[in-house]
This record gives structure tokens, sequence and C-alpha cells, in this order.
């Protein structure tokens, strides 16, 4: 199998405008009192870097980066801009919130933007390189995707109410669209394509990153939103009615992007 080598190269001001930019989002997120999805997107960006640093560079060995650079500096920032971005972006999306589409272009126009303002104002500044290979570790990504789709459609075979099904589509609309996003916004912009020659080579990490690495934990992240959301709100309030997991699937199915709660 073709080995596929998710490659970056950008200049040290896009960690610092992006570093500014969570900044921002975040005082967004609590201003609008979306205190659980700061949370979510908190920790997140702690577990991608444990997966990062520690499984993907000390167990595998796949993450290298140009000389001169941490690589444990620019993976905590990696780690914690993508983690916290990609899972309050989803987490949005779960609840279904009303104002979705404003937080979608706030978060698609800075990825695409970012790139371009970086080149226009560090053109001079040598690159940081960084990338990893993914031939060791892509078939437990993919063990872990059809295990978490599978315990879903067995799920929805068993369930004969059809109000307290999972929406696979949706799901998956998440999983693959915020992968998507973000790699579309790093190619576009030169630093996910920078090094590699080939168009194929730039549409093979596009499409195969989109279908696989986000989308792998969507099943995972809606059962872990769902059992949170039965029992407390956004504010992380108790509810005044709990209600069981397979109702607030119901609950959720019910609710869509525009309506109040």
């Amino acid at each position: 199998m073709t080995e596929i080598i998710a490659r970056r190269q950008f200049a040290p001001l896009y960690i610092w405008l992006d570093i500014v930019f969570l900044l921002f989002f975040m005082l967004l997120l609590v201003w609008k009192k979306k205190y659980m999805t700061v949370l979510v997107g908190i920790v997140m960006g702690v577990v991608y870097m444990l997966v990062d640093y520690g499984v993907f560079h000390l167990l595998l060995h796949s993450r290298s980066i140009s000389e001169g650079h941490s690589l444990f500096w620019v993976l905590l920032w990696m780690s914690m801009s993508y983690g916290f971005t990609n899972f309050t972006w989803i987490w949005l999306w779960l609840s279904k919130d009303e104002q979705l589409l404003e937080w979608s272009v706030l978060i698609l126009g800075w990825w695409f933007c970012c790139p371009f303002i970086t080149q226009t104002f560090s053109a001079d500044c040598a690159p940081i390189v960084i990338q990893r290979t993914t031939g060791s570790y892509h078939g437990y990504m993919a063990a872990i995707l059809f295990a978490g789709y599978l315990g879903v459609i067995i799920y929805n075979l068993f369930q004969k109410n059809r109000s307290e099904r999972i929406n696979i589509l949706w799901l998956l609309a998440i999983g693959i669209l915020v992968q998507f996003g973000w790699e579309a916004g790093l190619l576009l912009g030169g630093i996910r394509s920078a090094g590699f020659a080939a168009m194929e080579e730039k549409l093979l990490t596009l499409t195969v990153n989109s279908l696989l690495e986000t989308n792998l934990g969507m099943p995972y992240v809606f059962c872990i939103y769902i059992a949170y959301s039965r029992r407390f709100t956004e504010r992380l309030s108790p509810r005044e009615n709990k209600i069981s997991f397979c109702e607030r699937i119901a609950e959720s199915n019910t609710r869509h992007v525009r309506r109040s709660a």
C-alpha cells in the first residue's frame, strides 16, 4: 500500500497567529456560555497531544521535524489547536447549535486565511517542516472506525422505535466534513501540499484523512454527547428532566439547526 505522508510546512508566525485566534475563539464560546463545549475542546487538545507525541512519536517513531525546532512544543501547539477547534466544532454540530453557520464560517475562514496572511508577512522566514508517516497505524485507525460504526448499525437494527435510531448520515457528515475543512485549508494554503510533487499525493492525503482520522471517533463522541446531555446542560448544570439514553437520542433527532432549544 502507498505510504501516506502527512506533512506541514509553515513559518513560525503561523503558530503565533493561530494562538491569538484560539484565545479569541475560546473567549467567544465563553461569552456565549458554551462551557461544556470549551471543556470538551480543552480535554481533546490534551488527548491529541497524548496520541500525537506519546503514540505517534515516542511509540511508533512516525513523527519528525526540521532541524532547529522543538518537536514537543510544535506538537503541543498543533494538538491544542486542532484538538480544541475540531472538537468544539463537532460538539456544536452534535448539539445542532442555532448559530452553527456562524461558528462554521469563523473556523473555516480562519483555516483558509491564516496561511495566506502568514505568507505575506513572513515570506523570508525559514519554515518549520513537520511530518508523520501513517503506514504503521492506519490499519488500527480503520479498525476503530469500523468497530464504532458497526456498533451504531447494530444498535439501529435492534431499535424498533425509529425516532430513537442514531442518524448515521449526520455522524458521517460531521466526521468527514470537519476533517475535510481542516485538510482543504492546509492544502489550499500551501501548508499540507509543501514538498509533494504529484497531485495524486496531495489528494490521497486529503481523501484518506478526511474519511478516516476524525470520522473514526464520531460514534464514540456521539455516545459521550448523548450520555452527558441527557443529564446536564451546556452550562454544566443538571437538567430539570433527566431522561434515558434512547430518549435523548429521540429528543436530539427532533432538533434542527437554527431552531432554539
